[in-house]
């Protein structure tokens, strides 16, 4: 990917209300633009597109969908948000099957499994519907591109880097994950794995355990964590849920001041945490770069300008120029790190 600008960070609830409703509607019965419909400003093709995140009312998700909607609107297309309220291997394949049933020419999604959404994903493809999947992807045979938010080991060895800078060289430590079964979650797992045997022989991973990005799960899982490892030095968690419940609890209790925290996170669900000490740093980017990278591939593999194979490029509005890897993986940014010196610039 080429250098490209960065848009400010700015968090619109009223938007999301909005597509929240609009998903409500449109997936109890209105159609969307047919996936041949009449040429718009934008492309030959007249834009219509199905926000699918793993869950709705997610803060992460919400963002992300923030950037889709604005980028469709941009390209003066069609938009509409649907999904799960929880999530779960197959439940957004109801949902996959209503967008491609109305005509939805483009579906943007984050996948709660790899293999469970494949016979929906196909049926919608055949159909003319093209699919980029974001965050956690499918099997490569499902979708026409996957946007990840950033390269996956930048990632992780940023969390990591920002652990050993709070613990040092030597301790034990756990993971906290969304879902097991999540490729996002694996690969950010794994690479947490890789980074921590090559870099950082004297730390050790004692446990992993996982939230499934829920509030209370999430909590209760980590004060059981704490409570059966005693020594633990810190806990890397890969789920922003999970980082904003794991301090909720460890603030409040005997572990405050002695274990250390950080993951990934989002800004204003952990700022303060930031400012009670709980945490000292943790990363990110801004998911709405995925929602809007997502939206503008849509339109290029509309109009034919790319096919998904590697080499090929594509602009995405403000954000400027991407080039699809090797995959048909294109990615949409950097890890950022988060502090009290920075907390006050994101608003998501």
């Amino acid at each position: 990917m080429t250098a490209h600008s960065k848009k400010s960070n700015t968090w619109r609830a009223a938007a999301i209300a909005a597509g929240a409703m609009s998903a409500v509607l449109l997936l109890s019965g209105c159609t969307g633009a047919a996936a041949g419909s009449s040429s718009s400003d934008q492309g030959t093709t007249a834009l219509s597109v199905g926000y699918v995140p793993k869950m709705l009312a997610n803060p992460y998700f919400d963002q992300a969908g923030v950037g889709a909607e604005e980028a469709v609107k941009e390209l003066n297309g069609d938009y509409v948000a649907v999904g799960p309220q929880v999530g779960a291997a197959d439940a957004q394949v109801p949902f996959i099957n209503t967008l491609a049933q109305q005509g939805r020419n483009g579906i943007i999604l984050s996948a709660s499994d790899p293999s469970a959404l494949g016979q929906a994903l196909t049926t919608a493809r055949e159909a003319g519907t093209k699919v980029v999947t974001f965050d956690s992807d499918v099997e490569p045979e499902y979708r026409d591109l996957f946007v990840s938010p950033v390269p996956d080991m930048s990632l992780s060895k940023a969390m990591v880097d920002v652990m050993i800078e709070q613990i040092g060289e030597e301790g034990k430590i756990a993971i906290l994950g969304a879902s097991p079964n999540a490729k996002n979650q694996n690969a950010w797992i794994s690479g947490i794995e890789k980074d921590i045997a090559d870099s950082h022989p004297g730390i050790e991973i004692v446990e992993k355990f996982y939230g499934n990005d829920d509030d209370q799960e999430s909590f209760d899982k980590t004060a059981a964590a704490l409570q059966k490892t005693p020594g633990l030095s810190g806990i890397i968690s890969t789920s922003t849920v999970g980082t904003a419940s794991a301090a909720r609890y460890i603030s409040s209790s005997s572990f405050a001041g002695n274990v250390a925290l950080t993951g990934i996170g989002m800004p204003n669900a952990t700022k303060a945490y930031l400012e009670d000490g709980t945490i000292k740093k943790f990363v990110l980017f801004d998911p709405a770069d995925m929602g809007r990278v997502g939206a503008y591939a849509i339109r290029a593999l509309l109009d034919g300008d790319i096919t998904g194979k590697a080499g090929d490029t594509f602009t995405a509005g403000d954000l400027g120029e991407y080039t699809v890897e090797e995959g048909g993986i294109v990615q949409a940014g950097e890890p950022i790190v988060f502090d009290l010196e920075n907390i006050d610039q994101y608003n998501f």
